[in-house]
């Protein structure tokens, strides 16, 4: 066979080889220019990235901190205006599917000084994009449902499972109840001869007694009304006690310090009215 035949190939050959050949040493320096690091290289990289690794925990540490600082800022804010301040709470998962969550919750705490109890479930469900919740098997527990007005609401609440009104509610009344205590202790720690409290802080009437007139009291009925829709309303009254040698003499002073009474409240306020009262009770001889 001609040899001219066989030329094509040994050229094609030759060019395979020097390709071999120039990727075979490009490969070599890359080799070495990768193992061309000192100790004192690698070990400056090591600390270098552990130092870039640092600076970035330290910084997520930094924004953990900052974001902390700010829930509890917000939840000490939460608890100030509305008076709550939750102990303790619970759940427990009783159903669990794709789109359907029911769990049982425990909740306690306080509003204010009134200590309360929750017990319900929660029924969570998902319909493509909208989440809904439920609130069922409610039961409250609070010692001021010895009050009828207090027990009703109550009772309606848990029908409804109502949670919402249950926690606006509680703070109205709440902060009523409280201003009522804080009212009585700053008039009992005042005027201790004249102010008398039977039932103590917790109670719903004040007695005001004038050391020199034996038998003679003014009543201050102070009640605080929540009806079945939540609805918190204060209602205060004035009831006389009087000995009947001094009603015989002053009859018609002694008949007209209830509706005066009532006035200096629409007038000035309770702590005002309250003051002012005391203040001619005390100069009664």
């Amino acid at each position: 066979m001609d040899k001219s035949n066989f030329q094509p190939y040994e050229e094609e050959i030759q060019a395979l080889e020097e390709e071999i050949r120039l990727l075979t040493e490009k490969y070599e320096d890359i080799q070495q220019e990768s193992t061309f690091f000192s100790d004192e290289e690698i070990l400056k990289s090591i600390k270098s990235f552990q130092n870039e690794t640092q600076e970035e925990i330290r910084g997520n540490e930094s924004d953990l901190k900052a974001q902390l600082e700010t829930l509890a800022t917000n939840l000490s804010f939460l608890m100030k205006f509305t008076g709550f301040n939750f102990t303790s709470h619970s759940k427990k998962t009783l159903e669990k599917t794709r789109n359907r969550t029911v769990q049982k919750h425990r909740l306690s705490g306080r509003c204010h000084s009134l200590a309360f109890q929750l017990e319900f479930q929660l029924l969570e469900m998902q319909d493509n994009e909208e989440m809904s919740a439920v609130v069922s098997d409610l039961s409250i527990i609070m010692e001021s449902r010895k009050d009828s007005n207090v027990s009703k609401f109550l009772s309606r609440t848990e029908e409804h499972g109502d949670l919402l009104t249950f926690f606006i509610s509680l703070s109205t009344y709440a902060e009523w109840y409280e201003h009522r205590r804080n009212t009585f202790l700053h008039f009992k720690a005042k005027y201790p001869d004249i102010v008398t409290l039977p039932e103590g802080l917790q109670g719903d009437f004040m007695i005001l007694k004038n050391p020199k007139v034996s038998g003679f009291e003014l009543v201050i009925v102070w009640k605080i009304h929540l009806d079945e829709e939540g609805t918190t309303t204060p209602v205060l009254d004035l009831l006389p006690k009087v000995p009947e040698q001094v009603l015989e003499k002053r009859t018609s002073s002694v008949e007209s310090i209830p509706g005066s009474f009532r006035s200096a409240l629409q007038l000035f306020g309770i702590e005002a009215a309250i003051e002012n009262l005391i203040q001619v009770l005390g100069s009664e001889k």
